[in-house]
Formats: structure tokens, sequence, C-alpha cells
């Protein structure tokens, strides 16, 4: 069995259901939970399930980023970036705000979890912090 404690939410899940049952009953009897049933939506991934087993799915998660950097209109791209991109002098100045690309990329490297083939460029975006 594993079980997954994030604040107030937990995942739950086993080889046996039983297990699981039985220690949800003890968990209620102990702290008066709530079951919420099979997990959709957990720390920003999506969960869907099939005869395959499960998918992971960070779109919701991707369209905020994308809001929140007021880029709503762009289009998907098969990679961000070349492999040996050289980058070149900015010739703007420098962000006001540091923290919000702190943020941003914090944001970009839990991406990370579910779509890799964007690691590489992250990782380059994250030598300028």
């Amino acid at each position: 069995m594993a079980l997954l404690v994030y604040v107030d939410d937990i995942v739950l899940t086993s080889n046996d259901p039983r297990l699981c049952i039985d220690f949800k009953l003890y968990l209620d009897k102990c702290f008066h939970i709530k079951d919420l049933g099979s997990l959709k939506y957990f720390l920003g991934i999506e969960v869907a399930r099939n005869a395959q087993g499960l998918f992971l799915c960070q779109w919701k998660y991707a369209l905020e980023i994308i809001d929140e950097c007021g880029l709503p209109g762009s289009k998907p791209v098969d990679s961000p970036i070349e492999m040996n991109h050289k980058l070149a002098l900015a010739s703007s100045k420098p962000l006001s705000n540091l923290t919000q690309y702190g943020r941003l990329m914090g944001r970009l490297i839990y991406l990370t979890i579910t779509r890799l083939e964007l690691s590489y460029v992250i990782h380059i975006l994250g030598q300028f912090m």
C-alpha cells in the first residue's frame, strides 16, 4: 500500500483493494475522513484510467502557466528550442520582478513530471536564475 499525504489531501493505492477499504475505515474512525472516490486530479496532475493502466496529464496546469505569462493565444510546437542552440545577449532591459521568473521556473520544472521533452529547454532557462 502507498499513502501520499499533502496538507489535508490523501491519495491511497494498493494492489489489494480490501487493504485500501480497511485502511480508509480505520482513518474514518480516527479522523472522520471524506472519501472522494477514484483519483481524478491531484496537485495539478489529471489522472485517467483505461484497460492499459493510468494516464497522467498536466494539460490544465500547462494552460494556467501560459495564461499567467500573458500568452493565451500561443500555438503548440514540437520543441520550444533547438538542441545546442546558442543564446545571444538580449538587448532588452533585465526583468524587474525576479520573483516572477523564479515562480515560472518552478512551475515549468513541475511540468516536466509528465512532459519530459521540456527538460532540456527548462534546464537552459534555469541557467538564468
